[in-house]
């Protein structure tokens, strides 16, 4: 996919808000509000987009953690790209796309929906879950806990699919 098309797409799904529902371009929350803006989240979800695991573990300190249901923490970008790499693999037709944002101070909780064909099995997949991020004071991910339902994701894998 051309990349511009990705990133169109995924800014025009964005809602961007605060807690208290204004936007936070509006009212600077972070100490350097250029680099702690709402772009850097749509970055991040091209990045899970473009199959360049890479690019996603760009998007965290270098010794920042991903914890997916609360499973064993991912640490630093080296094992953080391994498990994007993972997802990648699994869905070579990955799509992430946005539900919606909120982000207080360096604590962002983002929500978002997985599509894809999963490789091994061909069914499938559509997956909501979501990301709660500390930032650092650069602005990347220093800390990320993931959260899906793990038994809707593995009842979808299971389940029967066109082809078979």
């Amino acid at each position: 996919r051309d990349r511009r098309c990705v990133r169109g797409a995924l800014l025009r799904r964005v809602r961007c808000r605060s807690r208290t529902g204004s936007s936070h371009r509006d009212h600077g929350q972070f100490p350097d509000q250029r680099r702690h803006d709402a772009p850097r989240v749509h970055d991040q979800l091209v990045a899970w987009c473009s199959q360049h695991a890479a690019s996603v573990a760009a998007h965290f300190a270098a010794d920042g953690t991903l914890t997916i249901n609360g499973g064993t923490p991912s640490v630093g970008r080296a094992a953080i790209a391994a498990a994007a790499q993972g997802f990648m693999t699994d869905f070579p037709d990955l799509v992430v796309a946005m539900d919606g944002i909120a982000i207080d101070g360096v604590r962002a909780v983002y929500r978002w929906r997985l599509t894809g064909t999963h490789a091994g099995t061909g069914a499938s997949v559509r997956i909501s879950g979501h990301e709660e991020w500390t930032l650092d004071a650069d602005g990347l991910i220093a800390n990320s806990l993931g959260h899906f339902d793990a038994a809707d994701y593995q009842r979808q894998l299971n389940a029967p699919h066109r082809g078979s």
